[in-house]
């Protein structure tokens, strides 16, 4: 099946390159190209594509809330948001991914990694260097007048809560089953739950909860079940 991609980025010449990119391989068609925020919600609207490149940084709607308008619509269920950013350590990427995104990506990777990551992001995984992340939501949590919720008043079962630290630390189910003597179905189950609990549209969003309430650097070691 075809991955139906939206460039949204403000350079005419990093979108002309980008199409010619994903346009070379077979398993994925560029459906639109805008220009701006509110270009790419417009398009979003019109051709339902299965991701959406969104570059943060451009004039008039920013990606920040052309990835808010994307994912709080209900009748654009199922779009991913790819952020690609200048910078990985950029301060808005955080709240792309507390916006419904489901990953960032450098314009520094390799043309190969962006194939890669459109792919991740179409399969409705989480795109997220656990390294970068760290660094980015460390960075976010630290600026004065943010308020860390307590993973104490979370929905989530102490089950739940392990696993969904794990996530965050950058493990797939399959990780995740090895380390704690689970089945891969069990894991996913986990994750389910934790997702419909938290209202997260993907692992993304268990990552941003994660750190938000404290559960990495709490639990990211956990040791293996007996």
């Amino acid at each position: 099946m075809t991955v139906r991609v939206v460039l949204a980025d403000d350079q005419p010449l990093i979108r002309q390159g980008a199409r010619y990119l994903i346009d070379s391989s077979d398993d994925l068609e560029v459906v639109g190209e805008a220009a701006d925020g509110a270009q790419a919600v417009e398009l979003a609207r019109a051709y339902h594509p299965d991701v959406v490149v969104m570059d943060i940084r451009m004039p008039g709607m920013d990606g920040l809330a052309a990835t808010r308008a994307i994912t709080s619509d209900a009748a654009l269920a199922g779009i991913r948001v790819l952020v690609l950013t200048t910078f990985e350590i950029d301060e808005y990427v955080f709240e792309a991914l507390r916006a419904g995104a489901s990953g960032f990506i450098g314009k520094g990777v390799q043309p190969h990694e962006l194939l890669d990551a459109i792919r991740v992001v179409a399969r409705g995984e989480a795109l997220l260097s656990p390294q970068a992340t760290k660094r980015l939501i460390t960075h976010f949590l630290q600026q004065p007048g943010h308020a860390r919720p307590s993973a104490g008043r979370s929905p989530l079962t102490e089950r739940e809560l392990e696993i969904v630290a794990l996530v965050a630390s950058g493990l797939t189910n399959a990780d995740i089953a090895e380390r704690l003597h689970l089945s891969p179905a069990t894991v996913k189950t986990h994750v389910n739950r934790s997702m419909m609990k938290l209202s997260a549209r993907d692992r993304a969003q268990l990552v941003v909860f994660a750190y938000q309430s404290g559960l990495v650097g709490i639990s990211a070691n956990v040791p293996r079940s007996q």
